[in-house]
């Protein structure tokens, strides 16, 4: 037994005794490691969260910056500074740190592939983030809903549909699907088709429809109003009527507009026509005579 202890000493303690290791000297290493490790992560998170705050602050002061986006950077910059500070303090124990950091790549590959479809809506939120198709409050069309944009994290994209429902959308299905922005530009195209009768006089159908529109405070006279006729159909004869509109009053011009017309057009004696058809029936006698000649 004794001849096995002292195998063990000189194996694992260089010959030496545990008692001739715990010295005042190895407390003081070990004491000293503990304090810098305590000083590393106060002072990685006093630094992490002014870093945060700033970049938070950034974002809040100026109205041109999108702010969900610079609280996704300063959380971003946060956990970088905190991985950051970790790794100090394995290092001052004399922890080897590219062993670890090997295992967590290879946990976050086997994590990755066991949560595809959760990453690759937090992949697509960072995109969203990133890029800015649309921001808070921005009226948008997307995967078939229709809504104001009420919230986007790095999961997913809530509106408030034209019904005030809340509609919570996958940013996969977000960003892998046409975005149509109703709220990019100041300024929208209404168009509307009016269609008068072969037998209005155009010249005064085109100028009522002119009058009406231009005379609401809401058109825009620039860029030029197209008004023309453009199409003849089989019961009418339609005007193709293009205005701009300030995009905040289009939905609400548009249906103002269509009225409007349609009361000038009849105050103005202008036939309004809807579809027709006539049916020819021929004379029983031309019907046999028809057999007749066929036999």
């Amino acid at each position: 037994m004794e001849s096995f202890n002292d195998l063990m000493q000189t194996e694992i303690y260089g010959g030496k005794s545990l008692s001739d290791l715990v010295t005042l000297e190895f407390l003081a290493e070990v004491m000293g490691s503990v304090v810098a490790a305590v000083v590393i992560l106060l002072a990685g998170f006093i630094v992490a969260s002014w870093v945060k705050r700033r970049i938070v602050t950034l974002g809040d002061t100026h109205a041109s910056l999108d702010v969900t986006l610079f609280h996704f950077l300063g959380n971003l910059a946060r956990y970088v500074i905190l991985a950051f500070a970790v790794l100090f303090v394995l290092n001052t124990f004399g922890v080897e740190t590219t062993s670890i950091i090997a295992a967590i790549g290879a946990a976050g590959l086997a994590i990755g592939l066991a949560m595809q479809g959760a990453l690759s809506n937090v992949a697509a939120g960072v995109m969203i983030i990133l890029f800015r198709p649309f921001k808070l409050g921005d009226f948008i069309e997307v995967d078939g809903e229709m809504g104001t944009v009420k919230d986007i994290n790095l999961n997913n994209t809530v509106i408030a549909s034209l019904s005030n429902l809340k509609v919570i959308i996958p940013n996969s299905e977000v960003w892998g699907n046409t975005i149509t922005n109703y709220s990019s530009f100041d300024t929208r195209r209404a168009e509307w088709t009016f269609g008068v009768g072969y037998g209005s006089n155009l010249a005064v159908a085109e100028r009522v429809i002119r009058e009406t529109i231009m005379s609401d405070s809401r058109s825009h006279s620039e860029p030029e109003p197209f008004i023309q006729v453009n199409e003849l159909n089989s019961s009418s004869v339609d005007f193709l009527v293009r205005v701009w509109v300030d995009a905040a009053e289009y939905f609400q011009y548009q249906a103002d507009m269509k009225r409007k017309v349609k009361e000038a057009l009849d105050a103005a004696g202008v036939d309004i026509p809807f579809p027709t058809r006539t049916i020819v029936r021929a004379e029983p006698d031309a019907q046999e005579d028809e057999a007749s000649k066929a036999a």
